[in-house]
């Protein structure tokens, strides 16, 4: 029974550990993603591999889920013949939940994957150093333009999700199941609140930040060459994924949770 209860304490004061440690490199990066100097070239690469390039994959993840919620929803309403409710469920599900929560997780698998490599290459290929040794703070220039774009672009990659997440369930409905095209409109925007909308880029923007976060985290802290960087690939698109859906439920139970 003790040794399973210092099982148990190891592990938890091992877990603090990792907290602490976290808090103090998300402390230090937020303290200079707000101080000058600041690197625009930077700031404006990372915004366009974060936002620009991750179009593609967010636009088709968000057009097929909102087809399938389309789908998904006549089918489970026609039961209780509550056909007309496809586009509140549609435009409420994409806003409020799928859109942010799709968003995040596909941006993490791409960029906090990208950021976690790159870094981690730099760290164990001692680049880093080179850059402390040439009086080059690693957080002014590598990890606070990435939190910066990260939490900036999210929030317009995830408003680009929901209008075509919901434009795929038009095309589904209005298509494929006849609905009328002006009823389905109507319906759109009948139900829909501006808390819906801001409530869903507030995730987006929570998410961005810990996505680069964890990207930046593991990279920064990798060590043992090639493998090394792999396992923090690994876990930072693992531990990003698991925050993503950690505070989704945080933000909904903050606007909804009454």
């Amino acid at each position: 029974m003790i040794d399973l209860l210092r099982a148990v304490g190891r592990l938890f004061i091992v877990f603090l550990s990792h907290v602490g440690r976290l808090s103090v490199f998300a402390a230090t990066a937020l303290s200079h993603a707000v101080r000058p100097p600041f690197y625009p070239r930077l700031i404006l690469r990372a915004t366009i591999e974060i936002g620009y390039y991750s179009l593609p994959v967010v636009g088709l993840t968000a057009i097929f889920s909102g087809m399938v919620l389309a789908l998904q929803s006549y089918t489970g309403f026609a039961r209780f013949s509550a056909e007309g409710a496809v586009a509140t469920v549609v435009v409420l599900s994409m806003t409020r939940e799928l859109g942010p929560v799709l968003a995040g997780l596909m941006v993490a698998g791409r960029i906090g994957a990208s950021m976690a490599a790159e870094i981690g290459t730099m760290r164990v290929t001692e680049q880093i150093d080179a850059l402390q040794t040439l009086s080059t703070d690693p957080f002014k220039y590598l990890i606070a333009p990435r939190l910066l774009a990260g939490l900036l672009m999210l929030p317009l990659l995830v408003l680009v999700a929901d209008v075509i997440g919901v434009f795929g369930g038009y095309l589904v409905a209005v298509y494929k199941l006849g609905f009328n095209p002006a009823t389905y409109i109507s319906r759109t925007w009948e139900y829909l609140e501006a808390l819906d909308v801001i409530s869903g880029l507030t995730k987006a923007a929570v998410f961005g930040f810990l996505i680069s976060l964890m990207g930046c985290y593991h990279g920064y802290h990798s060590k043992g060459g090639a493998q090394g960087v792999g396992a923090a690939t690994t876990n930072s698109v693992v531990s990003a994924a698991i925050l993503i859906l950690i505070f989704n439920y945080v933000i909904t139970a903050l606007y909804f949770g009454k």
